[in-house]
């Protein structure tokens, strides 16, 4: 469809990587969001993942964790060798993303900041990410979503 492009999918599409975009209607402030949005999409809750821009020790990082789970900030900081890690600021994401809440990516991002995918990624078939704007998501292998973000891959979701 026309229109659906994000910097996220010109990636993919540049890079020559396997994907599908996924459009879905969910409101960004429904509880359970992720739960829903796995619903709608017809595709069991495992294999979505959120993107969460957090900072581990002063520095920005996208953990990316299944929409099951919630992020365990201790594992996050562990697995980069940090003390401490926090969620960042909404605005703070959003300027560092170029995108807004409920459509950040992990990939084609404004300023690559490192990334760390939750391990269970690996155990999916395929995964789903935000393709860059409320209400699409993209599927691509969980082997290319860690390729493409330089990812370090540990188990760093709770749930």
């Amino acid at each position: 469809m026309a229109g659906q492009g994000t910097p996220a999918t010109a990636l993919l599409t540049k890079r020559k990587i396997a994907h599908s975009t996924h459009p879905y209607q969910v409101s960004p402030d429904a509880p359970n969001y992720g739960a829903l949005v796995a619903a709608a999409l017809g595709v069991p809750p495992e294999q979505v993942f959120k993107s969460l821009v957090t900072e581990v020790d002063g520095g920005l990082t996208v953990a990316v964790v299944p929409v099951t789970g919630e992020l365990d900030l201790k594992a996050l900081a562990a697995a980069l060798g940090g003390k401490r890690a926090t969620l960042a600021d909404r605005g703070v994401a959003e300027r560092a993303t170029g995108y807004v809440r409920g459509g950040i990516s992990p990939l084609g991002q404004r300023r690559r900041l490192p990334t760390v995918v939750d391990a269970s990624a690996l155990d999916q078939p395929s995964v789903y990410v935000s393709a860059g704007r409320r209400g699409l998501q993209v599927q691509l292998a969980p082997a290319d979503l860690v390729a493409l973000t330089d990812a370090v891959t540990a188990p760093i979701a709770t749930g």
